[in-house]
């Protein structure tokens, strides 16, 4: 009888523990059985619309004249801090020198930018071409046949290659930076990733899309190659390692019933 009741306690905490046990517990953005992910297809049309500028944007901004110079005053940060209003000090305020020339102005939570000249011009919601030539249309009134190249700086993505301390920032030097060419930044594809369940998220206007792929078959090359967009999530599934997590998972287990049994031969021993 006390033999049974033994037995059961074992048991009872046995599954207790269980019940507190996965494995691959280390999976992020899990989806559910019948989640509907985004459609592949719609992605690829989307590459031709290209980033559009959004507020705390860095933008590097050159202004040249037609025959190739550049226009010092806009461009070489000669705009005096000194001045005693808001303008002209205010607007330095919004401004630094860019590590490959020009300046970089903020794009501030209203989507204005304030640039030389000016003031206050909005490049939310624009394309990096839409906006160089909204910009030239607006230096014509100080300058003949102006032309301007701009960039966005702080652009980056996030890497999840598939094991653990891996994750990686990478910041989107070429607007034009594809899928492929980030996994290689990072490495490749970490030795636990599972090549055959590898997801893209990307933020939209009213939340996220979630597009999964397939990168284990030669046929992936074609999603590989998909332009990635500033803040995308680049996250490849870890395979569970069955093993160890297994062995990891009944640890406790064993060592409860390694410990109830030493006790339960003490109080034998005593009677």
């Amino acid at each position: 009888m006390k033999f049974n009741q033994f037995l059961l306690a074992v048991l009872g905490s046995a599954v207790f523990l269980l019940s507190g046990c996965t494995i691959n517990q280390d999976i992020l953005f899990r989806s559910g059985e019948f989640y509907e992910f985004a459609d592949l297809d719609d992605l690829n049309k989307e590459q031709t619309q290209g980033y559009r500028i959004a507020p705390n944007d860095l933008v590097t901004f050159q202004l040249f004249s037609n025959n190739g110079e550049r226009l010092n005053q806009a461009t070489a940060g000669s705009i005096s801090s000194e001045s005693g209003g808001g303008g002209q000090g205010q607007m330095n305020m919004n401004m630094n020198r860019g590590q490959q020339g020009g300046m970089t102005y903020l794009v501030k939570p209203d989507g204005l930018a304030e640039l030389p000249e000016l003031g206050n011009i909005r490049l939310e919601g624009l394309t990096i071409e839409e906006a160089e030539v909204l910009l030239e249309d607006a230096y014509t009134s100080f300058y003949n046949d102006p032309y301007v190249i701009i960039r966005v700086t702080n652009n980056r993505v996030f890497v999840f290659p598939g094991e653990a301390g891996r994750a990686t920032v990478v910041p989107l030097v070429n607007m034009n930076t594809s899928l492929l060419e980030v996994l290689a930044m990072v490495g490749g594809i970490g030795s636990r990733g599972n090549a055959s369940n590898v997801k893209l998220i990307r933020k939209n206007e009213t939340g996220r899309d979630v597009y999964k792929m397939d990168l284990s078959v030669v046929e992936g090359l074609d999603d590989a190659t998909m332009v990635v967009q500033a803040y995308d999530i680049i996250y490849v599934e870890p395979m569970p390692q069955l093993v160890r997590e297994t062995t990891e998972s009944l640890s406790p287990i064993i060592s409860l019933f390694s410990t109830i049994t030493a006790l339960w031969a003490i109080v034998l021993n005593q009677n």
